[in-house]
């Protein structure tokens, strides 16, 4: 087992992995910006860094200050967290030529199946239903055209370094598509250094469904049941929930079995969300995977019972996992809700500045994840999330219940949050009845 880890992230997921690696009796080094300077997080880590200026750029994602931190700290892994350099093949090389564990998948693993148009064809090599796409990268306007007009309209273009929605277009014409082309490419080269971008065809008014996967060195690989985070902005997530609604028991499992079946095809290690699109008639399909923990795991502890970080940190030190596949039940139901800094009345703008007041919520069943506290400066360079919310009951409809109690409780003074629109959103008939999809906020509220 190791000494001691960097955590090489920031906020509610860098306090997270303190807490996991307390309780496993590891030491911690955590890396901060000046920007986060003085945060009350850091306290709980045995020893703090400066890696740099505000700027993510100049801090959290300069590999060369990172790699220092951890040098000096003298850690034998790193935890990436979500985020930042989590999904980054090269900085994880780079972790392991330094003999500093990279606590994810390898460097191989993540480079192939971060690159969409090569998941995808992992995902057909492994018997795992995939959405009607190109066959390679598009090239050109004709390529892109060709492709609509033999597949029909709507078409999604979708960058291939993608993520968080951006570089991410969907045309329903010949001349929309043309403009959605150029848009989608420039902005992933902006965002992620690659323009390259490869066409799916639309699945109009989807559920999105992913799966929770854990893989050892040893050849085991189980799965931890599936999130619906079909309740989501611009293709970013606000609530996300477990089990899914309206997914039969047959088609969960065999979607489940899916994701498990790609990770061991890809040969991949430690924590990854395979995720899926379900169409109206229930049919699932792969769209990628996510080669990290991700912002939702909590929901997936909670109804499985499984500390996900623990995990991580194990299968990273070469334990075998100590879960079979019918040691895993899905108990109850769970749901979180990303509280935001940000105002949903004014087109979900950000909001940073300082937290007057923080009351945070409690009680049965409730969880809150979260950095912020009274007197917190939100600063203006990082995601917006200052926490989230969730709670685990017997039923959905407790569930939606004891959320909607909780959201009443917790108070943010100073700034604005996202929480009401998450009131609105609980309250919904559409949402107590399961009828949503990822189009569903805006239809429902505008934005």
């Amino acid at each position: 087992m190791y000494q001691r880890i960097l955590i090489a992230n920031r906020g509610e997921i860098a306090l997270r992995i303190m807490r996991a690696c307390r309780e496993l009796g590891i030491e911690t080094v955590a890396i901060y910006s000046e920007a986060d300077r003085g945060a009350n997080y850091l306290d709980l880590a045995d020893e703090a860094y400066c890696v740099g200026p505000a700027k993510p750029a100049d801090s959290y994602l300069k590999i060369a200050n990172v790699i220092s931190a951890a040098e000096v700290g003298n850690v034998q892994a790193l935890h990436p967290g979500y985020g930042f350099l989590a999904e980054n093949a090269h900085f994880n090389e780079i972790c392991r030529s330094c003999n500093i564990d990279f606590i994810g998948p390898s460097p191989e693993a993540m480079a192939q199946l971060g690159d969409k148009n090569a998941a995808r064809s992992l995902a057909r090599k492994a018997k795992v239903p995939v959405v009607p796409g190109s066959e390679g990268l598009i090239e050109n306007e004709e390529e892109a055209l060709k492709f609509a007009h033999d597949v029909g309209f709507p078409v999604i273009i979708k960058a291939v370094a993608g993520g968080g929605g951006r570089g991410m277009r969907v045309a329903a014409n010949d001349l929309s598509l043309k403009s959605a082309l150029q848009q989608a490419k420039a902005e992933a080269e902006a965002a992620f250094g690659n323009g390259a971008v490869y066409l799916e065809k639309y699945i109009e008014q989807p559920r999105h469904v992913e799966v929770q996967v854990l893989a050892d060195t040893h050849g085991n690989a189980v799965h931890l049941w599936e999130r619906d985070c079909s309740v989501q902005r611009r293709h970013q997530k606000l609530i996300e929930e477990s089990p899914s609604l309206n997914v039969t028991p047959k088609s969960r499992k065999a979607m489940c079995e899916a994701a498990r079946r790609l990770i061991i095809e890809a040969k991949y290690t430690n924590a990854a969300t395979v995720e899926f699109i379900v169409d109206k008639d229930g049919n699932y399909y792969f769209i990628e995977v996510n080669a990290r923990i991700q912002v939702e795991h909590p929901v997936t502890e909670l109804i499985s019972g499984v500390d996900l970080i623990k995990q991580q940190i194990l299968i990273a030190s070469g334990e075998k996992l100590s879960l079979s596949q019918s040691d895993i039940k899905c108990t109850g139901a769970a749901i979180e809700c990303r509280i935001n800094a940000e105002d949903p009345k004014k087109n979900f703008q950000p909001c940073p500045g300082k937290i007057e007041r923080l009351i945070a919520p409690g009680g049965f069943g409730v969880r809150w994840e979260s950095h912020a506290h009274s007197g917190y400066i939100v600063p203006p360079y990082y995601d917006s999330m200052i926490g989230k919310l969730l709670v685990h009951q017997p039923t959905r409809e407790e569930a939606i219940a004891t959320m909607l109690r909780a959201l009443a409780e917790l108070k943010v003074d100073g700034i604005k949050t996202t929480a009401s629109l998450h009131q609105e959103i609980l309250s919904h008939s559409a949402f107590a009845e399961g009828r949503i999809d990822t189009t569903f906020v805006e239809r429902t509220f505008g934005g």
